[in-house]
């Protein structure tokens, strides 16, 4: 029986590149619709691309005429949160106005299954760790407020148009492809590891810790960091899950385990060998003390195990990739 056919927006990004080469080492066939505004024409090894813009319906149908899809999996985001309370205006456009017009199109053509890629930040401020999928939702910076905002078409979109779907809310995303091909590349980076990768490779001074009086037991703040290719698995299951007629549903997906600030400084010394220099300085706005996920719902509904526990071998994985990039 042939392989479903799986639109990738974003693809050609972080997350959605990994997702890519896993899909089409399982024998699905894929295309990758992106901008390149911020992904990597090099990330789309695999599969069909497609250069668009969500932005304009136009393109969506064009893309969707071509190739016959199965299913849609959604990464294409802004998602820095720093950026997000400067520039709340980017954000609503691409996160919430570019989801209507994808999800608009997947109407109009027929596609009836759909996989989000959400985050953490719908929380907000914990009330509790670690954080189940029945959280309170109470986002503190507009990143949030835009994946949830998305997340709340869901469940009226397959109501009225029958469009199933899954929606992953990750913690921090970390890591790379451990053979090397893939990983976080961008102009600048937003993400704490490669911030400090970056400092460790002599490209940058010194990180800063943004907060050193929260209430933990550094004082730094404490992030659950999963590695891409696990996230990668959980998109596949969740794919499968779909095309069988599972139901529609939303699941956390991180470690488990929180590391703080100085927590990944001190590993990434050890994985480097290297000093890194930190320059303490206030708390940012938008931030929070700890986000530590509970990934039960998803290890028991879609039978998700992931490979990558230790923050060592999550560093670890990246630091390979940083060297290999910035040798360039």
């Amino acid at each position: 029986m042939a392989k479903a056919s799986v639109l990738i927006t974003g693809g050609a990004g972080f997350i959605g590149s990994h997702v890519n080469k896993l899909l089409c080492q399982k024998g699905y066939k894929t295309v990758v619709f992106d901008d390149l505004s911020t992904g990597h024409r090099g990330f789309v090894r695999w599969g069909e691309f497609f250069k668009g813009d969500l932005g304009k319906s136009s393109d969506i149908g064009k893309c969707l005429s071509k190739y016959k899809v199965n299913a849609v999996m959604h990464f294409a985001a802004s998602t820095a949160v720093g950026e997000s309370v400067a520039d709340p205006a980017k954000y609503y456009a691409n996160n919430v106005v570019n989801t209507v017009n994808l999800l608009d199109a997947l109407k109009d053509f027929g596609v009836k299954n759909f996989i989000f890629s959400s985050s953490a930040a719908v929380y907000g401020v914990p009330r509790k760790t670690p954080i189940t999928e029945d959280h309170i939702l109470a986002p503190i910076n507009p990143y949030g407020k835009t994946k949830k905002m998305a997340e709340q078409l869901l469940p009226d979109y397959e109501t009225a148009y029958g469009l199933k779907y899954a929606s992953f809310r990750y913690f921090n995303a970390a890591g790379a492809d451990p053979d090397c091909e893939l990983g976080q590349w961008y102009h600048s980076f937003s993400h704490l590891i490669p911030l400090v990768l970056d400092v460790a490779a002599g490209r940058e001074r010194a990180v800063h810790v943004f907060g050193t009086d929260y209430d933990t037991p550094d004082g730094t703040g404490v992030r659950d960091y999963v590695h891409v290719s696990d996230l990668a698995g959980a998109h596949v299951l969740a794919l499968e899950r779909l095309l069988a007629g599972g139901k529609s549903g939303v699941f956390n997906l991180g470690n488990g385990k929180g590391y703080s600030v100085l927590d990944v400084v001190r590993t990434a010394e050890k994985i480097t060998g290297r000093g890194i220099k930190t320059i303490m300085t206030g708390r940012r706005s938008g931030d929070v003390a700890v986000s530590v996920a509970s990934s039960s719902k998803a290890e028991r509904t879609l039978k998700w195990k992931r490979e990558y526990f230790r923050l060592e071998d999550i560093i670890g994985t990246a630091w390979n990739w940083h060297k290999k990039m910035r040798s360039r």
